[in-house]
């Protein structure tokens, strides 16, 4: 068991350090536009939900993971942030940004695979990655087509001054397309009962984007795309569309 669990980590772990070479030689040699290495750097990230899913055994191993690995992480930026320029790659917006927004990923990370694997059961958990990934792409998609073609600001109620029209239309089609690919990868389902899901889960993951402010998606975006397409894979199997 102590031997399996030293496997998952060094996979866990060999990840991050992979993402981080790939990043930073990216970075060094290609010429990435410095929002969209930040979106790279964020989907990446998501990404790490598949080890935690399939490299631990169980879910609880999985959540340790998560959460031993911020609180590693945490401390080893704050130190590395007084460096001048080693976070530089990263181009934080404001001091203790790239340290807090990991943390709340992880936490994500920890609460969702509770849930999604803990609680509901392993066949659940294309609800944890479905729900990373409409984040990860989604919210990717939204900053760089946003702040890239928006125009058109929406004034709504609740909703964060900033957002526009098009970053929400892209967050809503990122959404939808990264739901509907794990669920043909995750499940049995058929190819249109897969589309349909997503496409009536990704106006909660827009949602949830634009209502949220100061980079809380990191949380409410992933939780409340869980939340809905688990009540959506209910109702699709009592309607027999769904095992």
């Amino acid at each position: 068991m102590f031997r399996e669990l030293l496997v998952s980590w060094a996979i866990f772990l060999g990840y991050y350090v992979a993402m981080v070479v790939v990043l930073v030689t990216l970075r060094r040699f290609v010429r990435v536009p410095g929002e969209l290495f930040r979106k790279l750097f964020h989907i990446s990230v998501a990404g790490s939900v598949f080890v935690l899913l399939h490299a631990f055994s169980t879910w609880y191993a999985a959540v340790g993971s998560a959460l031993v690995l911020a609180a590693l992480i945490y401390p080893l930026i704050s130190w590395a942030a007084r460096i001048p320029g080693v976070l530089a790659f990263l181009e934080e917006r404001h001091p203790g940004e790239v340290r807090g927004s990991l943390l709340l990923t992880f936490f994500t990370l920890a609460l969702l695979i509770s849930l999604g694997w803990g609680w509901l059961g392993p066949h659940s958990k294309f609800l944890v990655a479905a729900a990373v990934m409409a984040w990860g792409f989604g919210d990717a998609a939204a900053a760089l087509i946003g702040k890239r073609w928006g125009r058109r600001k929406l004034v709504l109620p609740g909703v964060d001054p900033a957002k526009t029209a098009e970053g929400a239309l892209a967050m809503f089609a990122f959404a939808a397309a990264a739901v509907f690919v794990t669920l043909l990868g995750y499940t049995d389902w058929p190819w249109y009962v897969s589309l349909l899901a997503a496409v009536v889960t990704a106006p909660v993951s827009m949602g949830a984007e634009l209502l949220s402010h100061r980079g809380v998606d990191t949380l409410t975006v992933p939780l409340a795309t869980f939340a809905w397409l688990a009540l959506v894979a209910y109702l699709l199997g009592l309607a027999g569309l769904a095992a």
